[in-house]
């Protein structure tokens, strides 16, 4: 090929890859099928794949996360995006579009957990005992994704993208903080999105309404009188007490919730005395509990306390429940608004088929995404990545947790077909307000 045809050619190119969106502007169904295929590009998925893996050798927990911070600060410099950070300890916010209304956000979770990874790999976490076992690394990737999508793209915004990675999601409540630092108020819709084990690589779910539970944790100080385990009647012995109160709480759920109505209390904590004869003076329990309605949530909290101060008392100890409210904020249920979830599936099937779209049923998990749901409308979704040919992928939270890197092209075309139809379908609106 000559040289003049090849720059032809090249121009050919770079001309229909620009008009790609614009030129389906006036058909909204095609743009989540031309971010995919950008996004499925060798070059845009390998920048995706190392993003992403310098992130999972590098895990951060919750208001931690300085180096991701710093990895996506550097990512949206090269990209010509700007930002705010800190917001919310670590948090950084980004900006693409004509910084005029209507505005939308999307937004990432970043920290990890401390967990130590059993997956053997090349890239495993480098710090002991953390690990990115949910996912965020490839949250995180997939924002960056769509930034990148939107910014190549952002003549044909019609208003503004803020782009919100944000710390502590596990339990942290960091959501809380970045609506409390007021960088969303000007915000006509928040959307967010979950990897997912259980769905096929590719395949959307989500519901109206009802999707999560509200969650929150307990911990409990049960106290007797210690002494040597071969002489129990000289003791208090506060770990029959709390094995009867461990006992008393399954009841909760079991005897006193309408089937119909989901509720979850587990304890996973139990902590004494770390001798074999030895009666502790106290033993510490602790826990999480789940409804997905707030009026349940509310009175499985105040069962909570009745159930264990009365049973440590039948025992002749003494109890303590403490929620733990200023560490770890109770999480509200994630309710997705129903026009959004309207909109939501009309672009999840435009960009893969009604074939690939599943409608959930609601889950027990928790998610701080209800903070952003409270103060704005919101919508928040699952994308899958399990693989046929690939055995079971374990699920969140577990150290053999991994993430089929298959998935990021959807996710990053998704959240970006997702603010720019939203953008181009409110942008009749005759408020000029700036951020």
């Amino acid at each position: 090929m000559s040289f003049c045809k090849l720059v032809s050619f090249v121009l050919i190119l770079h001309l229909l890859n620009s008009c790609l969106i614009s030129c389906s502007s006036n058909d909204l169904s095609q743009i989540p099928k031309n971010f995919l295929s950008l996004a499925k590009r060798e070059d845009f998925f390998d920048w995706m794949v190392g993003i992403r893996r310098r992130i999972h050798e590098n895990p951060e927990l919750g208001y931690e996360e300085v180096e991701t911070s710093k990895l996506v600060k550097t990512e949206l410099d090269k990209m010509g995006v700007s930002y705010k950070n800190p917001v919310a300890v670590t948090g950084v916010i980004g900006y693409v579009g004509t910084g005029h209304a209507p505005f939308v956000a999307l937004r990432a979770d970043m920290d990890a957990l401390p967990i130590q990874e059993m997956v053997e790999w090349e890239h495993k976490s480098k710090i002991p005992g953390k690990m990115h076992a949910c996912g965020h690394d490839a949250h995180t990737t997939m924002l960056l994704g769509a930034a990148k999508l939107l910014k190549e793209h952002q003549e044909e915004l019609q208003g503004t993208v803020i782009l919100v990675f944000q710390p502590a999601e596990e339990g942290g409540a960091g959501a809380k903080k970045i609506v409390e630092a007021g960088v969303l108020e000007n915000v006509g819709a928040i959307f967010g999105l979950h990897v997912s084990n259980l769905l096929g690589l590719g395949q959307l779910s989500s519901r109206e309404g009802l999707l999560m539970a509200g969650s929150g944790r307990f911990k409990a100080t049960i106290s007797g009188k210690g002494g040597h385990a071969a002489l129990p009647q000289f003791a208090i012995d506060p770990v029959l007490a709390a094995s009867n109160v461990i006992l008393s709480l399954q009841h909760l759920v079991s005897r006193e919730a309408d089937p119909l109505d989901s509720q979850v209390v587990t304890v996973a904590t139990f902590e004494g005395s770390d001798a074999f004869n030895v009666i502790p003076d106290s033993v510490t329990i602790g826990g999480t509990f789940r409804a997905l309605l707030p009026k349940s949530f509310e009175q499985l909290k105040q069962r909570i306390v009745q159930v264990i101060t009365t049973q440590a008392s039948v025992n002749m100890c003494n109890a303590t429940v403490d929620f733990l409210e200023d560490e770890t904020p109770p999480f509200p249920p994630t309710v997705n608004n129903k026009t959004l979830h309207l909109f939501y599936k009309n672009v999840s099937v435009d960009m893969l088929g009604i074939e690939n779209y599943v409608e959930t049923l609601p889950v027990m998990v928790s998610e701080d995404f209800a903070f952003y749901q409270q103060a704005i409308p919101g919508h928040f979704s699952f994308v899958g990545m399990q693989n046929k040919s690939h055995s079971p992928m374990a699920n969140p939270h577990s150290p053999f947790f991994e993430v089929n890197e298959e998935l990021l092209p959807y996710g990053a075309s998704l959240l970006a077909s997702l603010a720019t139809r939203y953008l181009l379908d409110s942008s009749s609106s005759p408020n000029k307000d700036e951020l």
